[in-house]
Protein backbone atom coordinates (compact mmCIF):
# COMPACT_ATOMS: atom_id res chain seq x y z
CA UNK A 1 0.00 0.00 0.00
CA UNK A 2 1.13 3.51 -0.80
CA UNK A 3 1.99 5.98 1.61
CA UNK A 4 -1.28 8.08 -0.07
CA UNK A 5 -3.47 5.31 0.45
CA UNK A 6 -2.89 4.99 3.91
CA UNK A 7 -2.70 8.48 4.74
CA UNK A 8 -6.01 8.09 2.92
CA UNK A 9 -7.31 5.27 5.04
CA UNK A 10 -6.06 7.30 8.22
CA UNK A 11 -7.90 10.10 7.54
CA UNK A 12 -11.17 8.30 6.86
CA UNK A 13 -10.59 6.81 9.91
CA UNK A 14 -10.27 9.76 12.12
CA UNK A 15 -13.09 11.25 10.36
CA UNK A 16 -15.22 8.09 11.22
CA UNK A 17 -13.71 8.22 15.04
CA UNK A 18 -14.37 12.12 15.13
CA UNK A 19 -18.64 11.71 13.92
CA UNK A 20 -18.87 9.04 16.36
CA UNK A 21 -17.53 11.11 19.10
CA UNK A 22 -19.71 14.03 18.22
CA UNK A 23 -23.03 11.98 17.59
CA UNK A 24 -22.45 10.37 21.07
CA UNK A 25 -22.03 13.69 22.80
CA UNK A 26 -25.66 14.66 20.80
CA UNK A 27 -27.97 11.39 20.86
CA UNK A 28 -31.10 11.55 19.19
CA UNK A 29 -33.96 11.92 21.48
CA UNK A 30 -36.12 9.54 22.53
CA UNK A 31 -38.99 8.71 20.01
CA UNK A 32 -42.22 10.39 21.74
CA UNK A 33 -45.96 8.49 21.46
CA UNK A 34 -47.71 9.96 18.40
CA UNK A 35 -50.51 11.65 20.51
CA UNK A 36 -53.97 13.18 19.49
CA UNK A 37 -54.70 14.98 22.20
CA UNK A 38 -52.63 16.81 25.29
CA UNK A 39 -50.73 13.99 27.59
CA UNK A 40 -52.39 13.60 31.02
CA UNK A 41 -49.88 10.75 31.35
CA UNK A 42 -49.06 10.27 35.28
CA UNK A 43 -51.48 13.33 36.05
CA UNK A 44 -55.13 13.64 37.58
CA UNK A 45 -57.73 12.84 35.05
CA UNK A 46 -60.03 15.52 33.73
CA UNK A 47 -63.82 14.45 35.83
CA UNK A 48 -65.66 12.24 33.75
CA UNK A 49 -68.60 13.72 32.59
CA UNK A 50 -71.89 13.49 30.42
CA UNK A 51 -75.00 14.19 29.53
CA UNK A 52 -76.49 10.65 30.03
CA UNK A 53 -75.97 6.74 30.12
CA UNK A 54 -76.17 4.57 27.69
CA UNK A 55 -75.45 2.14 29.81
CA UNK A 56 -74.05 3.49 33.51
CA UNK A 57 -70.89 3.07 35.28
CA UNK A 58 -72.19 1.73 38.74
CA UNK A 59 -69.39 1.63 41.38
CA UNK A 60 -66.19 3.07 40.61
CA UNK A 61 -64.20 2.73 43.79
CA UNK A 62 -61.38 1.46 43.68
CA UNK A 63 -61.17 0.53 39.99
CA UNK A 64 -59.47 1.42 37.08
CA UNK A 65 -61.01 3.22 34.66
CA UNK A 66 -60.69 3.13 30.60
CA UNK A 67 -62.44 5.89 29.20
CA UNK A 68 -62.64 5.76 25.37
CA UNK A 69 -63.33 8.71 23.26
CA UNK A 70 -65.05 7.55 19.98
CA UNK A 71 -67.64 8.02 17.65
CA UNK A 72 -70.40 5.50 15.29
CA UNK A 73 -68.35 6.91 12.60
CA UNK A 74 -65.10 5.71 13.20
CA UNK A 75 -63.99 2.77 11.30
CA UNK A 76 -60.85 2.19 14.35
CA UNK A 77 -62.82 3.26 16.74
CA UNK A 78 -66.12 0.42 15.87
CA UNK A 79 -62.69 -2.18 15.74
CA UNK A 80 -61.90 -2.24 19.20
CA UNK A 81 -65.27 -2.35 20.51
CA UNK A 82 -65.29 -6.30 20.75
CA UNK A 83 -61.43 -6.18 22.15
CA UNK A 84 -63.28 -3.66 25.15
CA UNK A 85 -66.44 -6.10 25.47
CA UNK A 86 -63.78 -9.07 26.21
CA UNK A 87 -61.58 -6.46 28.29
CA UNK A 88 -64.91 -5.93 30.41
CA UNK A 89 -65.27 -9.02 31.16
CA UNK A 90 -61.89 -10.49 31.89
CA UNK A 91 -61.08 -7.94 34.12
CA UNK A 92 -64.67 -7.78 35.82
CA UNK A 93 -64.61 -6.41 39.51
CA UNK A 94 -61.00 -4.45 38.71
CA UNK A 95 -61.67 -2.43 35.71
CA UNK A 96 -64.77 -0.55 34.05
CA UNK A 97 -64.79 0.75 30.89
CA UNK A 98 -66.63 3.85 29.80
CA UNK A 99 -67.26 4.71 26.05
CA UNK A 100 -68.00 8.28 25.51
CA UNK A 101 -69.15 10.01 22.29
CA UNK A 102 -70.02 13.63 21.75
CA UNK A 103 -72.86 12.33 19.54
CA UNK A 104 -76.36 12.60 20.17
CA UNK A 105 -78.04 9.87 22.30
CA UNK A 106 -80.62 8.32 19.77
CA UNK A 107 -77.13 7.57 17.48
CA UNK A 108 -75.72 6.15 20.20
CA UNK A 109 -78.70 4.13 21.57
CA UNK A 110 -79.25 2.72 18.32
CA UNK A 111 -74.95 1.61 17.83
CA UNK A 112 -74.66 0.92 21.12
CA UNK A 113 -77.52 -1.83 21.05
CA UNK A 114 -76.01 -4.89 19.52
CA UNK A 115 -72.13 -3.73 19.65
CA UNK A 116 -71.30 -2.52 23.36
CA UNK A 117 -71.30 -4.59 26.69
CA UNK A 118 -69.79 -1.98 28.68
CA UNK A 119 -70.32 1.45 30.16
CA UNK A 120 -70.89 4.21 27.63
CA UNK A 121 -72.83 7.37 27.61
CA UNK A 122 -73.21 11.11 25.34
CA UNK A 123 -72.08 14.31 25.77
CA UNK A 124 -72.88 16.43 22.99
CA UNK A 125 -71.31 19.21 24.84
CA UNK A 126 -68.15 16.37 24.18
CA UNK A 127 -66.35 18.07 27.77
CA UNK A 128 -63.98 15.02 28.26
CA UNK A 129 -63.13 15.08 25.06
CA UNK A 130 -62.66 18.47 25.33
CA UNK A 131 -60.31 18.35 28.80
CA UNK A 132 -58.12 15.90 27.47
CA UNK A 133 -58.03 17.74 23.93
CA UNK A 134 -58.47 15.27 21.63
CA UNK A 135 -58.05 15.99 18.07
CA UNK A 136 -58.21 12.48 16.66
CA UNK A 137 -59.91 9.03 17.95
CA UNK A 138 -60.15 7.02 19.34
CA UNK A 139 -58.02 8.43 22.06
CA UNK A 140 -58.01 5.38 25.20
CA UNK A 141 -56.89 7.33 28.73
CA UNK A 142 -56.50 4.59 31.77
CA UNK A 143 -57.38 5.70 35.06
CA UNK A 144 -56.03 4.07 37.92
CA UNK A 145 -57.84 4.16 41.67
CA UNK A 146 -56.23 7.03 42.68
CA UNK A 147 -57.28 9.10 39.67
CA UNK A 148 -54.14 9.37 37.66
CA UNK A 149 -53.27 8.71 33.99
CA UNK A 150 -51.30 5.51 33.80
CA UNK A 151 -52.02 4.83 29.99
CA UNK A 152 -52.51 6.98 27.26
CA UNK A 153 -53.18 6.99 23.47
CA UNK A 154 -54.42 5.70 20.01
CA UNK A 155 -55.22 1.96 21.02
CA UNK A 156 -54.01 0.45 18.10
CA UNK A 157 -50.95 2.91 17.43
CA UNK A 158 -48.19 0.34 16.01
CA UNK A 159 -45.68 -0.20 18.62
CA UNK A 160 -47.53 1.36 21.20
CA UNK A 161 -51.09 -0.63 21.40
CA UNK A 162 -53.24 -1.59 24.32
CA UNK A 163 -53.58 -5.39 24.67
CA UNK A 164 -54.89 -7.46 27.29
CA UNK A 165 -50.93 -8.20 27.79
CA UNK A 166 -50.57 -4.17 28.91
CA UNK A 167 -53.48 -4.33 30.77
CA UNK A 168 -52.34 -7.35 32.60
CA UNK A 169 -48.98 -5.22 33.23
CA UNK A 170 -50.79 -1.84 34.57
CA UNK A 171 -53.76 -3.22 36.47
CA UNK A 172 -52.82 -4.40 39.66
Amino acid sequence: MSKKNVLLSHLILLSILFVSIAQAGNPEPPQQKKMWAQSFLGKKAPAIEVEGWIIGPGNLDGKYILVDIWATWCGPCRKIIPEMNAWQEDFKGKLVIIGITNEPKEKMELYSRNNIKYTNGYDTKARVKNALRVTGIPHVILINPEGIVVWEGFPKLPGEELTTEVLKGLIK
